[in-house]
Order: structure tokens, then sequence, then C-alpha cells
């Protein structure tokens, strides 16, 4: 039910309108409603267009459809679309095209000021752009009354609608245009693509451009296609204008690499780099098309940065040697995320920096020889505050200057390290290539040292004696982290493991350690890093010192339960070691090509000691075996100096009384003394035959006892500042003065030093020997595993499994499989190949 506008009521069906009766035959009405749509597209494009009736023009595209006659009308719009464009729209555009523009677009002529080139060039874009504009405007209307044209046509005979075939005639009759002026023609499309890409070179050379004209124009080549099919990777802007824009910027950026590389400034060319990828991301997002972002950065990143990179990192005063240096935190960073983006890996920079540290590593290690050692090198905390006195440099002896050196070669990689890792944390956002590059850079240079081992050892034990004295525990897992640090950087660590024991062995002989929490905690950490089999003996060796301990104090027990009061008795303390734990050089074990171990010969008391103490230790023990380590111990000695006649005045004119602490072997000596006449001479021969101490342990207790002024409690003859030789005659020095009553002298073998070339020599030829052994039981474990390898194979494993241990050289492995052939433990086989191999017996 439908109410009229009088109110009646009318029932029934609603029935369409009736068409009017046709006016003369379809041609005729054809071409009358042809002259309509004419008419009106005429004023559509005339921008007057509001007195047209949308649904009237909409009746006769649709009449023209209706009567089969849609080709016709197709045609004829394009056509007329056509003689517009040649007759209205053309022709202004063609007046823009002027020489001028032409000169400073396509010909790039010099000298032409910017000013000018920005005039012409915005002339020119506004006029495409208002052509462009009027021209999509006025398509969309004439598409919106052509719609049924559209649908009921274009669809059924796959052709373009009307919009795509109408917006494209702004491609075909001006942008691929050709003008011609003196002679040579001109492509409309190349003389829009150049000033578009003038403007914004000119923008690159920070001058002020109008963005949004730049940006309309290149909306229109984002909406246009090379053909009416309008396929999404045939836009004009890809097809025709970013490789132009791509070309220029190409030139653009190595002329300006060329620029940075003549102005040989490296943090210039860091920031200028950065700034450009941050503009031009920018550009493509607010004046070009995002479509370019990828592809332009990738110009700015190969012309920039990977063309040049190298050459920028090798400036001499702002390369990356500069950067390092001196700390330039900003460049190394900004360097980081410049490489990071043109390799992930980053090989550049992890090649740069692994030959600084190789760099650095070197200059450590000749500075070192350069150092003059001989004067205690002052710290930082010592240095006095200004106008107070300064301390006279103290003189170091030829071991403690070496131990100085290894000390100030440790701190130097550590605080080479902590600088790299300052870097790798702050810069490199602990990037793991560049932490592995770091890592194995500091293991090269610090392997390629042949006393890495040995001062690394040294570091630790000066640390643990001296170096954590005062120190809270933060500070203390501080320094043994660090200490942790440098040992997984060794290759050879089993060279490594044998001085530490021997260090470790004198500090808890000697009492030397400053903490026995720190020592055990270190042993802990390298137990965590480098395994169990590893700290076996530094652990025997702490179990060791606690089992002697509790010995000593059992034995003192039973003597006092026995009943025998002395007050003469001598106190005795006993550390009773495991051969197999403690180094050989401590334990006075030699090998089998010095012949048999001389046997010292105690004094009366102290041999009464020992056979008191063998009873008591055999009670519980049958069958051990105790062999007296007489360089290992210590004595404290009363000594008494008689006033000397004739002296009324002084030190020398009253009994003195010292408690001197020496060496076992050093109380031996001393204890001669108290059986000779008070003008008694013993010569060096002599004292060696009474004690049967070997020469070299001899020369070493007789050095400071008569040497050095503060130990001299004997005198020497001659009395030379050299250490005692066989051919000197010693007495007791009746004339020893010291200003405190406890004197403790220097045990030469207690000192944790350098080695000498000859120790060295010698060290290494017993690490040779050992590795000998472990290879061969590497071998034999493998082969009682695998039964039958091939050579290469088993080669390969044993260096795996030692790898952890030190690199072992492969002759040395062969050589080992063949003594092992030798000892029947393997034998000769083939594979099925026919290539060597070995089986286990």
């Amino acid at each position: 039910m439908i109410s009229g506008r009088g109110g009646s009521v009318m029932r029934g069906r609603i029935r369409p309108p009736r068409r009017p009766k046709a006016q003369g035959d379809g041609e005729d009405e054809f071409e009358v409603c042809w002259d309509k749509l004419r008419e009106a597209l005429r004023d559509i494009h005339t921008r007057n267009a509001g007195q047209l009736s949308f649904e009237q023009l909409y009746r006769y595209s649709y009449k023209m459809v209706v009567k089969k006659a849609a080709v016709k009308l197709y045609d004829r719009v394009k056509e007329f679309e056509e003689k517009w464009f040649a007759d209205e729209v053309m022709p202004p555009i063609w007046a823009l095209i002027t020489p001028n523009l032409i000169s400073v677009t396509l010909d790039e002529v010099p000298n032409s000021s910017i000013n000018e080139r920005r005039a012409v060039g915005e002339r020119f874009l506004k006029g495409v752009r208002s052509s462009w504009e009027h021209h999509n405007f006025s398509m969309n209307m004439i598409a919106d009354i052509l719609i049924y044209l559209d649908r009921g046509f274009s669809s059924d005979h796959s052709r373009p609608t009307i919009y795509t075939t109408t917006i494209g005639l702004f491609r075909d009759n001006i942008l691929r245009s050709t003008i011609t002026q003196d002679g040579v023609s001109h492509l409309v499309f190349d003389i829009l693509n150049a000033t578009i890409i003038d403007q914004i070179n000119m923008e690159r050379e920070e001058d002020v451009i109008d963005k949004a004209l730049v940006r309309s124009c290149i909306s229109m080549l984002e909406g246009l296609f090379e053909t009416d099919e309008e396929r999404e990777d045939e836009r004009l802007y890809v097809t025709s204008f970013e490789p132009a824009y791509l070309r220029s910027s190409t030139a653009f950026y190595k002329a300006e690499a060329e620029k940075l590389l003549r102005e040989n400034n490296a943090s210039t060319w860091l920031h200028y780099t950065k700034r450009r990828l941050a503009e031009e991301a920018d550009r493509c997002h607010t004046t070009l098309s995002p479509l370019s972002l990828q592809h332009t950065l990738h110009v700015v990143e190969q012309e920039l940065i990977v063309k040049h990179v190298n050459e920028f990192l090798a400036f001499e005063s702002s390369g990356i040697n500069a950067m390092i240096d001196n700390d330039r935190i900003e460049d190394l960073t900004i360097l980081y995320h410049l490489v990071a983006r043109v390799d992930p890996k980053k090989g550049v920079l992890r090649n740069a920096v692994h030959a600084r540290i190789i760099e650095l590593g070197t200059e450590i290690e000749q500075t070192l020889k350069n150092t003059d050692f001989s004067i205690a090198q002052q710290t930082s905390t010592e240095e006095s505050a200004e106008g107070a006195d300064k301390p006279k440099p103290k003189t170091l002896n030829a071991a403690a200057q070496q131990t100085a050196a290894a000390i100030k070669w440790v701190d130097d990689v550590l605080t080479l390290k902590d600088k790299f890792d300052r870097i790798w944390l702050t810069c490199f956002e602990e990037d793991l290539n560049l932490q592995n590059a770091l890592t194995k850079s500091f293991a090269d240079f610090i392997n390629t040292f042949g006393r890495s081992s040995e001062f690394v050892s040294l570091f630790i034990d000066d640390n643990l004696k001296r170096g954590i004295k005062g120190k809270t525990e933060a500070e203390v897992d501080a320094v043994l982290d660090k200490a942790i640090t440098l040992i997984r950087y060794l290759s050879d660590k089993d060279k490594f493991e044998q001085y530490y024991q021997k260090h470790l062995a004198r500090r808890l002989l000697h009492s030397k350690s400053e903490s026995l929490e720190a020592e055990q905690a270190m042993i802990s950490r390298m137990k965590q890093e480098l395994g169990n089999s590893f700290t076996t003996k530094f652990e025997g060796m702490f179990r060791d010192m606690h089992t002697s301990k509790e010995t000593t104090d059992q034995y003192h027990d039973h003597i006092r339960g026995l009943g025998e009061v002395d007050a003469t008795r001598i106190d005795l303390s006993i550390n009773v070691l495991a051969g197999n734990n403690w180094p050989k050089e401590v334990m006075g074990r030699t090998g089998l090509a010095d012949g048999p171990k001389a046997v010292p010969i105690y004094p009366r008391e102290i041999q009464g000691l020992q056979d008191s103490f063998f009873k008591f230790y055999t009670m519980n023990r049958n069958g051990r075996v105790l062999n007296w380590v007489g360089s290992a111990g210590s004595a404290d000695i009363k000594c008494v100096f008689p006033k000397l006649p004739g002296k009324t005045s002084g030190p020398l004119s009253k009994e003195r009384r010292y408690d001197v602490n020496v060496s076992t072997y050093g109380m031996m000596v001393l204890l001669l003394f108290n059986d000779t006449s008070e003008d008694e001479w013993l010569s060096f021969e002599d004292i060696q035959e009474r004690t049967n101490i070997p020469q070299p342990d001899l020369i070493n207790v007789l050095t400071p006892l008569s040497v050095i002024k503060p130990y001299r409690v004997l005198q020497k003859e001659p009395q030379t500042k050299g250490a005692a030789k066989p051919g000197d005659r010693f007495s007791f020095n009746k004339e020893f003065v010291s200003k405190t009553i406890k004197i403790k002298v220097p045990a030469v073998s207690a000192a944790n030093k350098v080695e000498n070339d000859e120790e060295r020599k010698e060290t290494n030829e017993k690490n040779e020997e050992t590795r000998k052994y472990i290879i061969d039981a590497a071998i034999v474990r493998i082969m009682k595993q695998r039964k039958e390898l091939g050579h290469s194979q088993l080669i390969t494993e044993v260096i795996q499994v030692l790898a952890s241990r030190f690199n072992p050289d492969v002759p040395l492995i062969k050589h080992q499989i063949e003594a092992l052939i030798g000892r029947e433990y393997l034998e000769r086989a083939d594979l099925p190949d026919g290539s060597p191999a070995y089986q286990y017996v």
C-alpha cells in the first residue's frame, strides 16, 4: 500500500513507468543522445557542469547501450577525449617546455642558479599537475555518467573500462608525446622525470622545494600504468621514473663518496651517511613513494658504505684505530649500525677489530721489552700528593723484575680486554658475531706470546699472595673472574696447569696465601670452567695440607702423652705430601737422566725428630715410606750474638737476640756454626760435604745469608755482591745488627718468579714428555672403544679429545701411534677402500 499526496488509497501491483515512444529511427536517436552527451562532456572539461543532470545524462548512455550502440559510444567518447587533449591540453603543456627547462633538466647545463632551476622546474610541474588533476577530475565524472557502459559493455567485451581508457590518454597523448627543439626530439616523460629528480637533488643540497608539488606528480605516476591492463608491476612510477631516479641517486652519492674521501675524515663520513639514510627514508614517505624506500636505501648503502667502508676505516687519524684508541663511542655505535645494514655477519667490522686487537697486543709485548723494571713501578694509588716528599724508588732484583714484567703484561691485557668489553656492550649491542671475533682475537695474540701461560699463573699468584689484601668479597670475585677469562683464552692449558701447580705448592708450603677461601674459590672456578680432571691435583694438595695439620696435632698429643717434657725440645710441624699431587721441583724429584737424588745430612737434633715422627706415623700405616724434602721446609732459629769486647756503646756493646726464619737447608747450614770456634771459617766445599745439600740449593741458601745486608748473618770471603759460589769461605758474623727482632730470610726457591731461558727450556721439555703420555692415553682410550679406525679419523678424534687441554701437533700424534704399534698396543690394518687404519690389540 502506497499513500498518495491526496490521501486516497490504491490497491494492487506497482507498475513500472511507461517508456516513451521512440522518436524517429535508432540512428537518429543515437545521434541525438550523443549530441547531448558531447555537450555535457565539454561542459565537464570546462568546469561548467553545475546545470547538468546526472540522471538525464545516465539515461542517454543507458539508451545507447540498450540500443546495441555500446561500441559506437565507447569509440565516440575515446575520440572526443583524444581530440580534446590535442586541442586543449597539450598546447599549454608544450608551452611550458622551454629551451631553458630542457637545458636545466636534461642537458644539466652548469652554472644554473638554484633559484632559476627551482622556478623553471616548479612552473613545469605545476602545469603538469594542473592538467592531470583537471583530467582526473573530469574522467571520474564522465565514468560516473557512463557507468552502465562499463557494466554492460566493457566487462562483456574484455575491454578496459571507460575510465581506464580515458585516464590512459594522459599517458599516451602527453607523457609519451615527443617535442622537438633545435632539431632534437625529447620525450615529455623524460623531461618530467628529469625535472622531478632535479627538484630532489636540490633538496639533497639543502635547498627548499615544494614537496607537495613533487608528491602530487609522483601520485600521478603511481596512478598510471604502462598499458590499459593496469598490472601492479607496470605502474609508470616503477617502470619509468624509479629506474631514472635510482640512476641519478647512484651518481649523486658516488660523487658525495668521492668528496668525503678527499676530506679524509671517517667521523664526518659516519655522521653524513647516517643523516643521508634518515633523509632518504623520510623523503620516500613524504615526497616520493614508499615503493622506492628499499631501493633508495640500497643505493645509499652501496655507494657510501659497501664500496668505500674499508677506505674510510683505514684513515690514520680518524679510522677504526683512532675510534678504538680514543674511545669514540658515538662513532663506533654509528659504524656498527651502518655495517650491520649491509652485512648481517659484520665481516668488515670483525676483521678491522681483530686486526686492531692483534696490533695492540703486539704493542703490549713490545712495550714490555722496552720497559725498565729495575725500579719498582709506582701505581696511581701510591703516587705522592702534590708538594709531599716522594718516596725513594725501590730497586728490584732480576727475579722481581721479571715478575713485575709478568704482572704488567697481564694487567695491560686485562685493561685492553675491559676496553673492548665496554665497546662491545655500549657500541656493538652485545653482538654474538663480534663477541666471537673478540674472543678469537684475544686468544690469537695471547697464545702468540710464548710466556702467556706462565705470566697468567704469576698474575694469579701475585693476587692471591698480596693483591687481594684489603679488598671486599665482590672485588676479590672480580679478580678471580678476570683470571678465569685469561685462562679461557689459553690454548696450552696443560702448560698453565704445570705452572699453577708449582706456584700453588709454594704458596701453601710457605704460607704465602692471603686467603685460603680465595684459593679454593679460584680452584672451584677452574673446575667449573675446565672440568674435574684439571683440578684433581690442586684439590689433592689442599687435602694433603689439611691432613698434615691433623697429623701434626696428633703427633703433638702423642709426644705429650709420653710424658716427655723438654723445654729445649724442637717444635716440629710436618707436611705429609702425596707425591702425585705435588710438582717434581717442590718434591725434590728429578728425572732418571739426572741420576739418583742426594740425601741431605740433617743435624743430630733433627734426625732424632725424624725418627720420632716416623715411628708415630707408621704405627697405623704399615708399608708407608717417608722421604724428607729439605728444600720445601722452613725453620725458626734463635740466634744469639755476643757483645763485642771493647765496645761501650751502641748495639754491639750488648748481647743481641734474634728470631731468624730460614729454609730447612738454611737451618742446616747455620747449625754448623754452633760447632765452630769464634774465628773459624768454613769453605763452600766444607759446608756441602757436611750437609750434602745439592750445589744449586746451597748457593740459594748461602747467598741471602752472606750477601744481602739485612740478612747477613754470615760473613763471606771474598766480600763481593755476587752470589755465593764454590771457593768462597764463610764465618759467623759477630757484628750483625738488625732493627727487627724477627728476621725472615728470603728463600730463593720459595719465590715464584719468571723462569729464565734455561728453566723455560727445561719446562717445555718436561711438558712435551707429559704430552706424549697424555696423547698415548687418548689414543688407547679411543681405540679401545672403536676397535678399528682409519688413520685420518684417529688423528681427528685425538685432536678433538685433547683440544680442551692443548693443541697437539699432528707429527707428535703420528710419532706416538708408531710408538704404540711398537709396544703392541695397536697394529696396522686397511679399510675396505684401501686407506690405512689401525686395530686395537
